[in-house]
């Protein structure tokens, strides 16, 4: 767990939401709402203290982190007297989206003189580290919010469909016309990373051509279940053509996007039935950046799905396996 993970407790309080988001653009929304946090919306003090600690044990120095304005938040040493003037002793300035959060103060006496230079590098590292974990946790919040807030407007506006209208009739996950207004909303929402992938059904044409329609559509169904039954409850699940599904995971971990898929093709092979042997091709690729958009990754999404079908397509047993009910 690091630093900031386990920070926020009081964050969903009352003087986030009285903020009106939907009508503050997210870049200004950024910049000015950092003046509402304090540092227990942004670390976990009880590891932020224990890795001041660990790191006056080593370096032989003491350790006063404040809040802007000056209260004592953890204290590792000698400064039980101390009063911080951060108007006029600053310290080393802990800031975040432009805005100073925190000041870290240092007592070095006891350090070697052929030590000093190296501590006071290591406090400086230090204090950067934490401008940069907070900014990571300050941005994963505040993009949560406004996602929340964007698809609360987007529920609105749409109040008066029926569900129905917005799932795609044979599989229930979304149609291809309400999947790209989600899309658009963790666009706006500026959230990265967002894992993109791409699920294709192998041979559907195949169990068309030889089975009927009646078992086709099973097919897709069986697909559908599988892809929703190991997803995550924020992943975003889409049919846009008849055997194509999309899949984004918002602020995808490393790694997440492509475990998912280990999963829903293991499914695939465990699952047991007379004629139907589901098989899905698997594409992932990121959208890294918030300036990106995620209509932009969806034809590298479905090449790289290509070069799985090659390979699953031609692994040894999977022939005699779509046949199976043909034998």
């Amino acid at each position: 767990m690091t630093v900031w993970e386990a920070g926020g407790a009081n964050y969903c309080g009352e003087r986030f939401r009285k903020m009106d988001y939907k009508a503050v653009p997210f870049e200004k929304r950024i910049k000015e709402n950092i003046r509402n946090y304090a540092l227990d919306n942004l670390y976990a003090i009880d590891v932020l203290t224990d890795y001041c600690k660990s790191l006056c044990a080593v370096a032989d120095v003491a350790i006063l982190i404040t809040e802007r304005h000056g209260e004592k938040i953890v204290s590792v040493g000698g400064f039980a007297g101390f009063t911080p003037d951060v108007v006029g002793e600053p310290g080393r300035k802990v800031r975040v989206y432009g805005r100073t959060i925190a000041h870290l103060y240092a007592e070095t006496a006891q350090v070697p003189e052929e030590k000093r230079a190296a501590v006071e590098h290591l406090l400086d590292g230090f204090a950067a580290m934490l401008s940069q974990w907070g900014e990571e946790a300050y941005l994963h919040r505040e993009s949560s919010i406004y996602m929340d807030e964007l698809e609360e407007e987007v529920g609105v506006q749409h109040m008066q469909t029926a569900k129905g209208e917005k799932e795609d009739a044979l599989t229930g996950v979304y149609h291809k016309l309400y999947f790209e207004e989600r899309m658009q909303v963790i666009d706006r929402a500026e959230i990265a990373p967002v894992a993109v992938v791409n699920a294709n059904i192998n041979d559907w044409k195949y169990v068309n051509d030889n089975y009927g329609d009646e078992e086709s559509d099973r097919l897709i169904r069986t697909i559908a279940g599988i892809l929703k039954e190991n997803a995550e409850p924020d992943y975003v699940i889409g049919r846009v053509d008849g055997d194509v599904f999309i899949v984004l995971i918002p602020l995808a971990e490393e790694g997440e996007a492509e475990a998912y898929c280990r999963k829903v093709q293991q499914a695939c092979l465990d699952y047991e039935d007379r004629i139907l042997a589901p098989s899905v091709a698997c594409g992932v690729v990121y959208k890294t950046n918030v300036e990106e958009r995620l209509g932009d990754k969806l034809a590298d999404a479905e090449y790289e799905m290509f070069n799985n079908k090659f390979e699953i397509k031609n692994a040894p047993g999977y022939r005699e396996r779509l046949e199976k009910g043909r034998q």
